[in-house]
């Protein structure tokens, strides 16, 4: 079949979902976001995007840092009501335990199986968005996500978002080891 064209839109599916924490007026305030994704492996940097408009940017600028918090799919409704409410509107200091590490403006979340300490490294601007860039300084799990020594997807059961329906998704199966499966394409040659 051909393709048809569906528009110049943000379709790299699937996006991640991650509550961004920042201290503004003094709390700890956490926004739900999409539009972020790693930037460099080492030193190991993130990007988040987030309209101008959003509480939360005042504290990242004001404070230097931010957080970025996986969440798992059992605390969806609590990581949703964050991307509906405003902090200017509502106090979502309460609604998680927080910790800190050495970054004593970037609140993470103890109930989000990992946790990105990011210090801001550079800001950009577009017309209606900022994107934060930010070093991660330090990253937090629990033992019981980890499978030698490091985060397992299987564990931490991560939602995702497709955007243009707005749903959230759970990750799906095994598909096969990276930097593995693509040797036994090798000697197939082209797509069919």
């Amino acid at each position: 079949m051909p393709k048809v064209k569906i528009g110049a839109k943000t379709f790299l599916y699937p996006m991640p979902i991650v509550l961004v924490g920042a201290v503004v007026n003094g709390k700890a305030n956490f926004l739900a976001v999409a539009y972020c994704g790693i930037m460099n492996h080492d030193p190991a940097v993130i990007a988040v995007a987030l309209n101008k408009s959003h509480y939360t940017n005042s504290g990242i600028k004001k404070n230097g840092c931010f957080s970025v918090n996986i969440p798992s799919v059992k605390i969806m409704t609590a990581v949703d009501y964050c991307g509906i409410f405003s902090g200017s509107r509502v106090d979502k200091s309460r609604i998680f335990e927080t910790f800190y590490g050495k970054l004593k403006h970037a609140p993470m979340i103890k109930d989000c199986p990992v946790n990105l300490e990011c210090e801001l490294i550079q800001t950009l601007q577009f017309d209606v968005d900022e994107v934060f860039i930010g070093k991660i300084v330090q990253a937090y799990s629990e033992k019981k996500y980890l499978t030698g020594g490091f985060p397992d997807i299987k564990k931490i059961d991560p939602a995702v978002f497709s955007m243009h329906d707005n749903n959230y998704w759970r990750v799906g199966g095994h598909v096969g080891k990276a930097w593995d499966i693509g040797e036994k394409f090798k000697s197939k040659g082209r797509l069919k």
